[in-house]
Formats: structure tokens, C-alpha cells, sequence
């Protein structure tokens, strides 16, 4: 079986953000960057398939060199191959694109991507790489087995859960529940060692069309200050919460 695993270059969730060019561009300066947390799960997932199914590993990104260092990172948990391909990655149409591309030249049985990355959280790349590809799609996916080529997915519905069997060639779009955060792996150095000695191939962009274009950001409003009130008067707690915060 051979797995290809999305990657996401996201900024840490300790990050400051900032925005440029008129708040019409993220400020990358001093951020720091990690693989995407649904990413992760499902790198991990693949890990487990790689050792107790022989199952080849790779990971892919769409991004400029910045990106490597992450890239590396998944190759030091265990990956056996990276692909980078050299483009900035401007929507979700534009990413779900060249990840066929890649996808379609590799020959993998299973695609395995976060449900959505953390920072613009689209949610969409999932969907859209299966269509364009015509393979069975398993969205929130929170567990997997693979025999042969059927599969057992379990993912995340209103209320519930979902049991699904299906067959391979098979995009998932992961997120916890794969696996749990204290199975996640942290590169050892081994893991560091090999990784350096590991293929990262760069391949072009293909063409693509870009279905939409960042107008603005802005940030949450700052919060307002905080009114205090006498724990004897409970009518001006009442009042305040009634007039001003509008919750009862």
C-alpha cells in the first residue's frame, strides 16, 4: 500500500499575528511553524500502517522553501519520501489541484489530509482533491482500517458516530480520533539523523486557476473592560446582564 500525507506549514497557536500590506497579507516575521495538528494525526495514522502493514509513506506540501524545515520534520517521524511543490498555496482550489497532480503521477492507494488546517480553516482540500480525482472520500474521519483494498472508516457526525466501509483508492480528511495526541511522535535523533539522508523532491507547479483572492483580514475586536459588581446588589447584576450583555 502506498500513502500519501498532506501536509500544512501553519503558524504555532502560541504565535502573535500580525498582518501587512494594508491587512491584506499575513506577517510571517517571527512566527513559528509546525505541521498542521489534523495533518499530524494523520501522519501518525500512516506511521502505524507503514509499521505493522509494510505500508510506503510519503507526505507532500504546496509552498516555497520556507516550508522544508516542517517537510523534514515529518521525514525525522518516519516518512520515507517528501514532495514539495513549489508554488505559494493561494486557495483551496489552487492547493486541491496540485495535490492531484502529485497524487496522479505517484500512484497512491490512500490520500490521508487534515479535514481543514488552522489557520484559514477552509475545510474545503479534501473534498475537492477526491472529486478531481474520482476516488471515495471519508470527511471527519476519527478512525481507519485498511485490509487489502476494502477500508473501515469511523468519522465524526452530528450527535454521533458513522461506521463506513469502502474501497481503495480512498481520500480521507482526517482529524483527532486517528490517533490521540500522546500517540503523536516527537523526531528522535535517529529520526533527525535519517531524515537528512531521505529524498525531498521539488516539482513544479501545474497550472491552475485561483477561485478566490484575499481582500482584508482583521483581527477580533480588543475585549471590552470589565464592570464589577457588588455581590449584595444582585439587581445591578440583573440589569447589566439584561441592557448591556444581552444574555438573559
Amino acid at each position: 500500500m502506498k500513502i500519501l500525507v498532506c501536509i500544512s506549514n501553519v503558524p504555532d497557536t502560541t504565535s502573535k499575528i500580525n498582518f501587512t500590506a494594508d491587512n491584506t497579507a499575513f506577517d510571517t516575521n517571527g512566527v513559528q511553524f509546525v505541521i498542521n495538528p489534523n495533518d499530524e494525526f494523520g501522519l501518525t495514522r500512516a506511521m502505524w500502517m507503514k509499521e505493522k502493514q509494510g505500508a510506503a509513506v510519503h507526505v507532500v506540501t504546496v509552498g516555497g522553501p520556507g516550508v522544508e524545515p516542517t517537510m523534514r520534520k515529518a521525514l525525522a517521524i518516519g516518512a520515507d519520501e517528501a514532495i514539495r511543490v513549489d508554488a505559494t498555496p493561494t486557495d483551496g482550489l489552487f492547493v486541491a489541484r496540485q495535490l492531484a497532480e502529485v497524487v496522479k503521477s505517484g500512484g497512491y492507494d490512500l490520500v490521508i489530509a487534515g479535514r481543514e488546517s488552522i489557520d484559514y480553516n477552509g475545510g474545503m482540500v479534501p473534498g475537492m482533491l477526491a472529486a478531481m480525482l474520482g476516488m471515495n472520500f471519508v470527511n471527519t474521519c476519527i478512525g481507519l482500517e485498511v485490509d487489502g483494498t476494502s477500508a473501515k472508516a469511523v468519522r465524526e457526525i452530528d450527535g454521533g458516530k458513522e461506521t463506513l466501509e469502502t474501497s481503495l483508492p480512498l481520500v480521507i480528511g482526517g482529524q483527532k480520533g486517528l490517533v490521540e495526541e500522546s500517540d503523536l511522535r516527537i523526531p528522535n535523533m535517529r529520526g533527525i539523523m535519517m531524515a537528512r539522508q531521505k529524498k525531498l523532491t521539488v516539482v513544479p507547479a501545474a497550472e491552475a486557476t485561483q477561485g478566490t483572492a484575499d481582500k482584508t483580514f482583521d483581527k477580533p475586536a480588543p475585549k471590552g473592560q470589565v464592570k464589577l459588581v457588588d455581590p449584595a446588589n444582585i439587581g445591578e447584576l440583573v440589569e447589566l446582564l439584561h441592557k448591556e450583555a444581552k444574555v438573559i
